[in-house]
């Protein structure tokens, strides 16, 4: 039974990598996870401009996930693009995380990308929802489609995919989908953490992380059903030739094989890998061909999108 996974032309051993945030900022961390069995890395999500993010304790771990409010805290684009562009493929098999505050910000980001010899796969963070003062882009469904028409327009020829928070509407899933399915993007990665969650610290009766009051995104555990939920409903609305990463809750194989079944190609991996390391990757990879073997599938493809849906109970 193989991992190997075909996804925007390119052949990784795994499906399983880890998600923009964690462990991918430095590049002695960048290298650690091209050395691991993760099937490819994404960076940390780069801003036009170094970033240091919101001070104070800003991640914390939970009873079944964790909380964060990071800030973006980043080396920049330019960091970035150093590392991957002297890479022997110029990044050819990795991903490139970038967001942006302003319209003018992300294309310009996006500007720095197409100029340059990266050769791999842009992802467009329209989610970030730790930011002081900025709202999550994703959700003003008219300020996206205004956006991706200015990306698609300049920037066509970058192999491009966003990255989305969670949805929780049929509505919601409808209107978004609409807007995605109009342009030439490659992919989606769903989701982002949950935006603004809170947790109150039971040794001292205060929030359990500092930056904006202690609200942040809650991932781990938590995170799971709605991840499913997201990836299935986008599965269902957008068009064929759009993949979908998903992300959110895996904690085990069997949350990757699930997430796979909705409907995604690749799985990305955040808490777990905080918490245990790129070692997280070996037992993911093992578990998750445990389940595939068991369930019959030949590989991880054949798993995609097989959801069992005619199943009285």
């Amino acid at each position: 039974m193989s991992l190997t996974t075909k996804f925007l032309g390119r052949t990784y051993a795994s499906p399983i990598m880890n998600a923009a945030g964690i462990r991918c900022t430095t590049t002695v961390e960048l290298d650690q996870l091209r050395q691991s069995s993760a099937g490819t890395f994404v960076t940390k999500t780069a801003t036009l401009n170094p970033r240091s993010g919101n001070a104070g304790k800003r991640l914390a771990a939970l009873p079944n996930g964790s909380i964060n409010s990071m800030g973006l805290p980043n080396e920049g684009i330019d960091y970035y693009l150093d590392y991957l562009t002297n890479l022997p493929d110029h990044g050819h098999d990795a991903f490139l995380s970038v967001a942006g505050f302003s319209e003018g910000d992300q294309l310009a980001v996006l500007s720095k990308i197409a100029a340059s010899d990266f050769a791999g796969i842009v992802e467009l963070n329209l989610s970030c929802p730790n930011i002081v003062g900025h709202p999550q882009l994703a959700y003003d469904f008219e300020a996206t489609d205004a956006l991706l028409a200015k990306v698609f327009a300049q920037f066509g020829q970058l192999e491009l995919g966003v990255k989305l928070p969670p949805f929780f509407d049929p509505v919601h899933f409808d209107q978004i989908a609409a807007v995605l399915n109009k342009y030439p993007i490659k992919y989606i990665n769903s989701i982002n953490s949950l935006g603004n969650g809170f947790f109150i610290n039971p040794d001292t009766d205060a929030p359990m992380i500092e930056p904006k009051s202690g609200f942040g995104g809650i991932g781990g555990g938590y995170a799971k059903p709605t991840a499913l939920a997201n990836v299935r409903a986008m599965r269902e609305r957008l068009r064929d030739d759009i993949a979908i990463i998903g992300t959110g809750g895996v904690q085990n194989g069997r949350d990757a094989y699930d997430l796979i079944l909705c409907g995604a190609s690749m799985v990305q991996v955040a808490t777990l890998l905080g918490e245990e390391g790129i070692a997280a990757f070996d037992h993911l990879n093992a578990q998750l061909q445990t389940v595939l073997t068991a369930k019959g599938y030949p590989n991880a493809e054949a798993a995609v999108g097989q959801l069992v849906t005619n199943v009285k109970h």
